[in-house]
C-alpha cells in the first residue's frame, strides 16, 4: 500500500520485500498492487477532480507507469462503469477524471487509439452524458461510443463453469490491451461492485442470468477477459443502496485510487472499503480458487510510499 497526499515531493520508503520506490521510479521489479490514498484531511469539493487525477497517476506510476502496460501503436479498450443515469457525485459510475487520466496516460505511452465504452443498464445516451465520462474521455482523446448490438459475438469462455458460451463485445477481445476502470460501490446481491463485477459491461444477452450464480459467473468472465491493468476508483464510494444509488447521503469520500495487475487482490482490498473481508465476496473467493489471483493482497508486499 502507498499513501499519497499533495503539494509535497515524493519520499521513498521500503516495503517488506525490499522494494523501494522514490519519485515513482522503482529500483526493482514494480509491485502488482498500489493504493493511492489522500491521507491528509479531505480536500475541498472543488479540488476533487485534481485529486482524482493526481491519485490515478500516482497509483499507475507506482506500478511502473503506463508504459509497462501499453506500447506504441496499440489499441486500448478502457472499460469504466457507465451503467447508470447518475451524476459523478452520486458515485454510481466511475469517476470521469479517473477515466480521463487513464486515457491520457495511454496516449502518453504511445497508444494509437483508446476506446471507451460500456453496456449500461439504462439508455446509453443518458448514462454516458450524465456520468460525465463521455465528455471527459472525449476531451482526453478517446473514442467514447455506444455499443453496437451487431458487434456482440457468441464466444466460448474457456474454463468457465456456468456461462461456457456468451455474447461478448468484439472490441473487448480484439483490442491489444484491456484496462478495467471500476468504481467501488455497494451492491444489494453481491455485497460490493468492484473490478470483477465491472466486467459484466462487456456482455450482452440476458444478463439477469448472471445473478442466479453470481460468484461463479463473475469468475467465468474474469477468467476470460483478464485485464492487463485494473483500476479501482474509490474517490467517492457508494456505501449503501447500490448499485444504482441516487441519495448523496449514501456517498462517502474515501479519496483512494487502487491500481493493480491482480484483479482478485484489487477486489480483496476493495472489500475493506465496506468493512468486509475478501472472504465475504463469493466471486473473489471463486476467483482465487481458479487461480486468477490472491485474496491475500498484503502478501504482494506493495510499495510503501508516503509524501
Amino acid at each position: 500500500m502507498f499513501e499519497v497526499n499533495r503539494r509535497q515531493l515524493l519520499k521513498s520508503a521500503i516495503s517488506a520485500t525490499g522494494l523501494a520506490i522514490g519519485s515513482g521510479i522503482a529500483n526493482a521489479a514494480p509491485p502488482s498492487l498500489a493504493i493511492g490514498h489522500y491521507k491528509a484531511p479531505s480536500p475541498a469539493p472543488d479540488a476533487i477532480a485534481e485529486e482524482a487525477r493526481r491519485l490515478t497517476r500516482a497509483a499507475i506510476d507506482a506500478l511502473g507507469g503506463m508504459g509497462r502496460f501499453v506500447s506504441k501503436g496499440q489499441k486500448v479498450w478502457v472499460k469504466p462503469n457507465i451503467g447508470w443515469d447518475r451524476r459523478p457525485e452520486q458515485a454510481a459510475c466511475s469517476n470521469p477524471d479517473v477515466v480521463a487520466t487513464v486515457v491520457e496516460m495511454c496516449y502518453q505511452a504511445g497508444a494509437a487509439k483508446v476506446l471507451v465504452s460500456d453496456n449500461p443498464c439504462v439508455e446509453a445516451e443518458k448514462s454516458f452524458a450524465r456520468s460525465g465520462i463521455q465528455a471527459a474521455a472525449t476531451k482526453a482523446g478517446a473514442q467514447c461510443y455506444y455499443m453496437d448490438d451487431r458487434k456482440f459475438r457468441r464466444m466460448a469462455l474457456k474454463g468457465a463453469q456456468v456461462i461456457k458460451e456468451w455474447e461478448i463485445y468484439a472490441d473487448a477481445v480484439e483490442c491489444d490491451r484491456f484496462i478495467n476502470v471500476a468504481i467501488a460501490k455497494h451492491h444489494s446481491l453481491s455485497k460490493a461492485t468492484l473490478s470483477m463485477k465491472n466486467l459484466m459491461g462487456v456482455t450482452g444477452g440476458a444478463r439477469n442470468r448472471f445473478h442466479q450464480d453470481i460468484a461463479k459467473t463473475l469468475a467465468d468472465l474474469a477468467g476470460f477477459i483478464r485485464p492487463q491493468l485494473v483500476i479501482l476508483d474509490a474517490i467517492r464510494v457508494l456505501s449503501a443502496n447500490g448499485p444504482t444509488g441516487g441519495n448523496l447521503a449514501d456517498v462517502k469520500r474515501k479519496d483512494i485510487v487502487v491500481a493493480g495487475t491482480d484483479q482478485v487482490a484489487v477486489d480483496s482490498y476493495g472489500a475493506t472499503l465496506f468493512g468486509l473481508n475478501a472472504a465475504d465476496l463469493g466471486y473473489v473467493v471463486e476467483g482465487q480458487a481458479r487461480g486468477l489471483g490472491t485474496m491475500n493482497y498484503r502478501a504482494l508486499s506493495p510499495a510503501q510510499l508516503e509524501v
